[in-house]
């Protein structure tokens, strides 16, 4: 690959290489994050959020709810099984 020559921005110089390699590591380290994140979405529901409440939409045989209707339900799940098998298909009836 042929550098490029340093072209001028402001007051700043930019080394097309330098900036080549820059944009390499940064697809690098989010490749690998899309990787585990492809990994851990085969056994933790994408709808659990950090405090392990479910954010869901529809229906799930996981979802654990408390006496206030406004929080959201706690997800009884175990991030050990396939929980697509929880989630109601049929859409909810009024």
């Amino acid at each position: 690959m042929v550098a490029e020559e340093p072209t001028q921005t402001g007051n700043e110089r930019v080394d097309g290489e330098k900036a080549r390699a820059s944009l390499d590591r940064l697809y690098t380290i989010y490749r690998d994050i899309a990787a585990t994140a492809d990994e851990v979405m085969q056994t933790r529901c994408p709808y659990k959020n950090a405090k392990s409440l479910c954010t869901a939409k529809f229906g799930c045989s996981n979802q654990f709810f408390t006496k206030d209707p406004t929080a959201l339900p706690a997800c009884a799940g175990s991030d050990r099984i396939d929980y697509r098998d929880a989630w109601d298909t049929e859409p909810p009836t009024a």
